[in-house]
């Protein structure tokens, strides 16, 4: 076909990619120049640098990252850890790490988990090792993790988000106490007796502690603490938990351990004809945008995973840049108060009434 060269079966050559030195020939300046600009170093004028980055895109130069790191010691990596990425809570902290990272001018990779066992952990952390990472994030909630802290520290600045580390490890977590206390105070305040509980998987970190929130918050208003149901964080669960409750009589507040089991909760209280908040008021854990629009929309505790996540990086990048060991750090919750919340049946605010005249 004319105009299409014959196939010669030899393989093509491939381009040979613009050097340093063909930068700096193209520009007009010393390889060390090139190498400062490439380095994002502030030591070079203006307009020459404007001269440097023009022959770089016109040659379709390249940095060598292999060889800076080498030189610099640096990969500019960050391994994360994480098990389970259909978690709201995960996936969330996860994007946050991820965006904070970004913004550092730190790559992500990531390793999932099958399992949360120390085992594990400490294998992730030793294929993370082989790809050449700076620092590594943990974002598993098991209480698991806390056993693997021996694996956890090989030369690497670890960070630890939503689990236990006994050592060296800084954790950055939301204050997941004080996010249960604020739930089951609010509750208390609107009058009602006692508050039914839907907890998070036994195995949980954070689950463990807003429930010791839930319980301890009771015991200190002098108030009776029903037995939990456990659930798994997703909604049938919370399904499940709020048919048993519905068949109490006695029923009025339900504190589930996060929205989604909360969202459960509200249709078994639905089907059971339970009304909310009319009969039974209901808080949930997160704040997830979703909640907003449940019916009725979800008071929950707001976790800022944003924050959580800036943290964490922060904290690693800390220790891998300046050496020093981050301190571990909790991020207060907030409680955002909307419909499915209300004073209990028969229980009415007292008021004065007015003075008669005359």
């Amino acid at each position: 076909m004319e105009g299409v060269p014959a196939e010669s079966g030899q393989p093509r050559r491939r381009r040979r990619e613009a050097s340093i030195d063909d930068v700096a020939r193209r520009a007009g300046v010393s390889g060390q120049t090139v190498s400062r600009v490439a380095n994002g170093r502030d030591n070079v004028g203006a307009a020459t640098r404007e001269r440097v980055l023009a022959a770089m895109k016109e040659l379709g130069y390249r940095p060598n990252s292999a060889a800076r790191a080498l030189r610099s010691g640096q990969f500019r990596s960050i391994g994360v850890i994480v098990f389970t990425l259909t978690s709201y809570g995960n996936l969330r902290t996860l994007e946050a790490v991820a965006a904070a990272a970004t913004e550092r001018r730190y790559a992500i990779t990531l390793m999932p988990l099958t399992r949360p066992t120390h085992a594990d952990v400490s294998a992730a952390l030793d294929r993370l090792g082989e790809q050449a990472v700076d620092g590594v994030v943990v974002l598993i909630e098991s209480n698991l993790i806390g056993t693997a802290e021996a694996q956890l520290h090989r030369g690497t600045p670890v960070v630890v988000v939503d689990s236990r580390a006994a050592g060296r490890s800084a954790v950055v977590d939301t204050d997941q106490f004080m996010g249960a206390r604020l739930a089951t105070e609010h509750l208390l305040e609107l009058g009602h007796d006692t508050v039914r509980h839907v907890a998070g998987p036994r195995d949980s970190y954070s689950a463990g502690l807003r429930l010791r929130g839930w319980r301890e918050t009771l015991l200190a208003h002098g108030r009776p603490v029903p037995e939990p149901v456990h659930g798994d964080w997703y909604s049938d669960s919370g399904y499940d938990a709020g048919r048993r409750f519905a068949a109490d009589p006695g029923l009025s507040a339900v504190f589930a351990a996060n929205d989604q089991m909360a969202l459960g909760v509200l249709r078994a209280l639905a089907e059971a004809h339970r009304r909310v908040p009319e009969d039974v008021s209901v808080v949930g854990f997160d704040d997830m945008p979703e909640a907003r629009n449940f019916i009725p929309p979800l008071t929950t505790v707001h976790q800022d995973f944003a924050a959580v996540g800036r943290t964490a990086v922060d904290a690693l990048v800390q220790e891998i840049e300046g050496g020093r060991t981050a301190e571990s750090t909790e991020i207060a919750p907030r409680l955002v108060v909307r419909g499915s919340t209300g004073r209990p049946a028969g229980h009415r605010r007292v008021t004065s009434a007015p003075a008669s005249g005359g």
